[in-house]
């Protein structure tokens, strides 16, 4: 009789385990879909904020542009065309960053990186593990409750 009903609980703790090892993944499988709906919406934001900032400094550009070729015009001096040669390279920059492959081109860099370079990503003392972060909160916990100790003898 005893052994049948050890048999049935061995039965019973293994379904338990399987159950929560495939909660465990559903879990993982939610948090890794989360972050990287997260990513997306923040790139998506940065990238219109590019096209926002593109579309100002354009404005600017060819307001800049107009009085400059006016100032040009009036006086024959080359020297009032210069500031146009560092603006053109902006505002070519920002098109490219808004409208154009640089996203691509960035990621495709840092695939390069994750390949080939991944030293140069890792942190310093690698990836922090659960006793260090339980002896940090520990820690911590412990120096709040000696703060308080402390100021109820003052």
């Amino acid at each position: 009789m005893g052994m049948f009903i050890s048999k049935t609980m061995d039965d019973n703790m293994k379904k338990q385990q399987e159950f929560m090892i495939q909660n465990q993944i559903v879990m993982m499988e939610r948090q890794i879909q989360m972050q990287n709906q997260m990513r997306e919406r923040q790139m998506a934001m940065q990238l219109g904020r590019s096209r926002d900032l593109f579309l100002w400094y354009s404005s600017f550009y060819t307001v800049a542009f107009v009085g400059l070729l006016a100032g040009f015009r009036k006086n024959k001096s080359p020297g009032m065309i210069v500031p146009l040669v560092p603006l053109t390279f902006i505002l070519a920059y920002q098109y490219d960053m808004s409208y154009g492959s640089k996203m691509h081109r960035i990621r495709a860099e840092a695939d390069r990186i994750l390949d080939m370079e991944a030293n140069l990503i890792d942190l310093p003392h690698g990836l922090p593990a659960f006793s260090a972060i339980e002896a940090a909160r520990l820690k911590q916990k412990d120096e709040e409750r000696l703060g308080q100790s402390h100021d109820l003898f003052l």
